[in-house]
């Protein structure tokens, strides 16, 4: 059987590596800055991205996080997608413990009706959040993501368009018969198997689960069932990627996003701090160890070395397509960062 890419209209692969390449978002707020400006820097990264060949524009769910801008994940991917004209445009991902999957249904539904052929999601189980703001987030659901699969099978059953004929009492509507591909998020084993017996496509975590990515991959091709949406397996993995003119100012821009994580780890989140020259006096060395254990697939560097440590990691990975996530403080080299990507 011939390999299906889980999309109704793909991109030409990257010139120089021969999958797509896509943007991971969660529209970062920086030290200073404001949501509203967040959100601007979101489309307009997702326009330059459109223009240079990118595949796909996903925006993450994420709560109570002084960084991140894209907590309503639908509602800024209906702003990119409105402002954008055929790049894709999706969720990586919704994470459905933290919501009804009719909700989701209606929404996505909604999603592909202003904007055809253009919507993805992509789902995960985790609570994109502390345990407290799972709480308020799921009420009385009260659901740790255990039933994960059960919500799955249900939202699938709202989109299918079969559905009314099996005499559903509850239709999604808009959502029933909707074009939307549905991929299978994760940072660890469960979700790769899942997503393999189911046949989707699946997305790993890389950016923020470096351990895990190449046997969660190797689970997703060996558990992986022909389906009616691919006959083949395909796989994406997240990556950080900084690139700048020189691996210099390319590690001196990476500080930001170590900043962030630092802490993350000492339970004190706040918004994308500006980049610093020396991370050795910010950090102790155990505290270094466990952002290693993060970050440590980040690539940060000059178009040579970046171009380099990508081949290296789609060859490690066996990736399908490659998403690049890049926390940088100044918008403009954040922009910058992708134009170098893309034109490697």
């Amino acid at each position: 059987m011939a390999k299906k890419e889980p999309q109704s209209q793909p991109n030409k692969p990257h010139a120089s590596y021969g999958i797509p390449f896509s943007v991971l978002d969660v529209a970062p707020i920086v030290q200073g800055g404001t949501v509203a400006e967040s959100l601007r820097n979101s489309l307009d990264l997702a326009q330059h991205a459109e223009s240079w060949g990118y595949n796909r524009y996903w925006l993450a769910e994420h709560h109570n996080s002084p960084s991140i801008a894209s907590s309503a994940t639908s509602v800024v991917i209906g702003h990119v997608a409105g402002g954008t004209s055929h790049i894709r445009v999706g969720a990586g991902g919704i994470m459905l413990p933290n919501h009804a999957p009719l909700v989701i249904a209606e929404q996505f539904g909604t999603l592909e009706a202003l904007f055809p052929g253009r919507i993805d999601l992509g789902l995960g189980r985790a609570p994109g959040t502390d345990q407290l703001t799972a709480t308020a987030l799921r009420g009385e659901r009260g659901t740790n993501g255990g039933n994960f699969p059960d919500q799955l099978e249900q939202l699938r059953a709202f989109m299918d368009p079969q559905s009314f004929e099996k005499a559903m009492a509850v239709r999604a509507i808009p959502g029933e018969g909707a074009d939307i591909p549905i991929w299978l998020l994760g940072s660890s084993d469960f979700s790769a198997q899942l997503a393999g017996q189911l046949g989707l496509p699946f997305a790993f975590a890389g950016h923020f689960s470096p351990t895990f990515t190449v046997p969660a991959m190797k689970l997703y091709r060996s558990s992986f069932k022909p389906s009616a949406v691919l006959d083949e397996p395909y796989g994406m993995v997240a990556v950080n990627v900084v690139a700048a003119d020189t691996d210099e100012e390319a590690a001196y821009l990476a500080t930001s996003m170590q900043q962030l994580f630092l802490g993350f780890v000492r339970g004190r989140p706040g918004p994308l701090p500006p980049p610093v020259k020396d991370m050795e006096s910010l950090w102790t060395q155990q505290e270094k160890y466990m952002l290693q254990q993060q970050l440590g697939s980040s690539i940060a560097g000059s178009p040579a070395t970046v171009k380099v440590k990508l081949s290296q990691y789609i060859e490690a990975t066996g990736a399908d397509e490659i998403m690049i996530a890049a926390h940088i403080f100044d918008h403009a080299a954040r922009v910058r960062s992708y134009e170098i990507i893309a034109g490697l």
